[in-house]
């Protein structure tokens, strides 16, 4: 896709990927540790393309990342901004508003549950029709891996990269310093089980050889404990990541994947 088949929207903080005639349409929020990654990257860009190739508008979120004078809540009111043009603009990406989804990889999909713990928290809102999370990271410190996924980590120690110090550091960047007590929209896995048993329902998709697929795990089973509707995946031979390699067969598959799981929504 060229630069003239999207459009960029909301003051150069969001680019429109209109499918023809799409079935269903997903604010889309990229990864890199809330500190890099950016509206180019393959997980922002060739994610956007592709879904709208197979049916799926996606209004891909370009927001601030946390550096030294931005933190949170900036880059969650940058999506939270993302996703209620796209509620008022949904005729632009071609569905009706209960069509209308969000989702993330990574930091991205953080960002993605802390907004619909915003949107939950407000008494006049629009959630989505579903949630999509990809290789998230929703804890500030998770259990140690068990004893198949060590074994996989140390067979690939490029993989290894989200032990608790780099959670830590990742978390201090977004938040500027770690308090006691979080708030839960930053640090979604804080929720407690009322804020959750709002949830759309929600697709979860795991790397393989990730210490996050602990996160999304762990998020997934704390959603189905408040009655919220879960579909898990782990992506064999992945790891954390992988939609940023289009080449990889795994890709593709899971975006064909998400394309099916969007189409069933609304």
């Amino acid at each position: 896709m060229t630069e003239s088949q999207y459009e960029v929207v909301i003051d150069g903080g969001a680019r429109l990927y209109r499918a023809t005639d799409p079935t269903a349409a997903l604010v889309w929020v990229h990864g890199g540790g809330f500190v890099a990654g950016d509206i180019d990257m393959p997980e922002a860009h060739w994610v956007a393309t592709a879904l709208s190739e197979s049916g799926v508008s996606v209004l891909s979120v370009d927001y601030r990342l946390a550096g030294a004078s931005t933190h949170y809540p900036i880059p969650l009111d940058d999506v939270a901004e993302a996703w209620r043009w796209a509620g008022e603009n949904a005729s632009r990406l071609g569905v009706s508003a209960a069509r209308l989804s969000l989702g993330g990889a990574s930091a991205g999909a953080n960002l993605a549950a802390g907004t619909v713990i915003r949107l939950l928290g407000q008494t006049a809102r629009q959630t989505p029709a579903s949630l999509m999370l990809v290789y998230p990271t929703l804890h500030l410190r998770q259990p140690p891996p068990d004893t198949e996924l060590r074994a996989l980590l140390d067979r690939d120690p490029s993989a290894d990269i989200f032990g608790p110090d780099a959670l830590r550091n990742m978390y201090t960047s977004y938040l500027a310093e770690l308090s006691a007590k979080p708030p839960a929209e930053a640090i979604p896995a804080l929720a407690s089980r009322s804020q959750l048993a709002g949830f759309p329902r929600t697709l979860v998709v795991n790397a393989q050889t990730d210490e996050l697929r602990i996160s999304g795990d762990l998020f997934a089973g704390s959603l189905r404990d408040a009655a919220v509707e879960v579909t898990t995946r782990t992506v064999e031979g992945t790891i954390h990541g992988f939609l940023n390699t289009p080449q990889v067969p795994a890709a593709q598959r899971t975006i064909t994947e998400i394309s099916s799981w969007l189409a069933t929504t609304g």
